[in-house]
């Protein structure tokens, strides 16, 4: 069978549901928008219209959008080529709604689940084999509008031309990257993403009790190895320490009860108070950090001194010429130890997970760089850094070579990629054509 999404049913009108809708729209499509009653589907879209930025690209894109509740409406899914399913983070609630949209959709629709963690295989155990077949999660990164990365991941008993379906659509009618993932706990892009970021608070806390300031672990974490400015406390704080704790306890369920990731699960203790007191980033208007404006309105950014547990004024970093590039990998000081322990860390974790949560290097490097704006992803950056060394380092230090190295150095290989990135390294060591974007 070969399937064509030209319309869309989004079931969902929050924050992710909205952004599909508009994206959907704009592309072309008929979109129904669903959400628990009619005046929750018309507020909305009120919403959507009225959001700075724009939600459309185009304004008469929403035009295209027609709206409708769940009670009432949920029959006129058979009208439509994909539903893509929205709504809360709770298995069970996502079960019962694919319960009852099962026998109104039409055959040869395609469905999806929107879903930044919760595996697929936990949702549909025990559903009819058509809804099994016809179903993937795409995991879409937020704000839709502006970031590339769509994760997508099929079931095992999902057939290819519902992933082709899929893929097509989101890749060149929305302008998505989209990145083939395994039905693992968190998938790709928040699997390592998270791991640096919940490793990287216990991991620099030796850093911070030997006196260096949270400034110059976040601006040794950013730019100098190809990451965001906000490095490891302000990414945090964009996302919410209620957030990464809920990232931190489906972790816990879900991952393999040998994965080095199981250490980080939870918070250190004062990360710990701070969640609990509210203080949770950007959202409550202070986390690690917080901008504090005095009765003349002056401004002076704060930071919550995790040593001291006080708020204090943020200083500026200027690091040292040898801690500005990715060299600082490999300095013999404690800003390299830091830079090593985090991010070398995170990039060993990406390479032992070849094929757990991908089958190869290339879905892992462009689910970093679309969905957590790196400038390179773990794999392109250890091409950066030298495998060899990094091998070297490690055997010197009588680690473990994770998967990936370990292929590498069996293959006589010198880097993942070679023929300037058209060609990248497989699992079986061979090497393969890098598909296109």
């Amino acid at each position: 069978m070969t399937r064509e999404v030209k319309s869309v049913a989004v079931l969902g009108g929050g924050t992710m549901g909205l952004g599909i809708a508009a994206a959907s729209a704009d592309a072309g499509a008929n979109v129904l928008l669903l959400d628990v009653t009619l005046a929750a589907a018309e507020a909305s879209f009120d919403r959507m219209k009225n959001i700075r930025p724009p939600a459309f690209e185009n304004p008469a894109s929403a035009d295209k959008i027609s709206l409708g509740s769940f009670n009432e409406d949920l029959g006129k899914i058979a009208d439509y080529d994909w539903i893509c399913e929205a709504i809360v983070e709770d298995v069970d609630v996502k079960r019962d709604l694919f319960t009852k949209l099962e026998p109104l959709r039409k055959d040869g629709s395609v469905i999806s689940t929107n879903t930044s963690g919760i595996p697929l295989k936990d949702i549909t155990e025990g559903m009819p084999e058509r809804l099994r077949k016809d179903i993937v999660v795409t995991h879409f990164f937020n704000p839709v509008k502006i970031m590339r990365l769509m994760e997508l991941i099929p079931g095992e008993d999902t057939t290819k031309d519902v992933t082709d379906a899929l893929a097509d659509f989101c890749g060149n009618k929305l302008g998505k990257g989209v990145v083939y993932a395994k039905d693992t706990v968190n998938f790709i892009g928040n699997r390592i993403g998270c791991f640096f970021m919940l490793s990287g608070l216990h991991k620099a806390q030796a850093a911070l009790k030997a006196g260096m300031p949270m400034e110059t672990v976040d601006a040794l974490l950013s730019k100098p190895v190809g990451l965001p400015p906000t490095g490891l406390y302000g990414l945090i704080d964009l996302i919410g320490l209620d957030i990464m704790d809920l990232v931190g306890k489906n972790l816990n369920v879900n991952l393999p009860a040998a994965d080095v990731g199981r250490a980080f699960t939870s918070f250190p203790s004062v990360e710990q108070a701070m969640l609990e007191r509210g203080q949770l980033g950007r959202k409550a208007k202070g986390g690690f950090y917080r901008l504090n404006i005095a009765e003349d309105g002056t401004k002076t950014k704060e930071i919550f001194d995790l040593t001291n547990e006080d708020w204090r004024t943020a200083k500026k970093i200027a690091l040292e010429a040898d801690h500005q590039t990715e060299s600082v990998f490999f300095k013999d000081d404690a800003e390299g130890q830091l830079v090593w322990d985090i991010l070398g860390g995170t990039l060993l974790y990406a390479a032992e997970l070849v094929p757990e949560i991908s089958d190869d290097v290339v879905n892992i490097d462009r689910a970093m760089r679309w969905g957590f704006g790196w400038a390179k992803g773990p794999f392109e950056l250890l091409d950066q850094l030298s495998p060899a060394k990094v091998i070297t380092k490690l055997e010197a230090d009588n680690q473990p070579l994770p998967v990936m190295l370990k292929v590498l150095k069996d293959a006589g290989a010198e880097s993942f990629y070679r023929k300037d990135g058209s060609e990248y390294l497989s699992l079986a060591g061979e090497w393969v054509a890098v598909p296109a974007e």
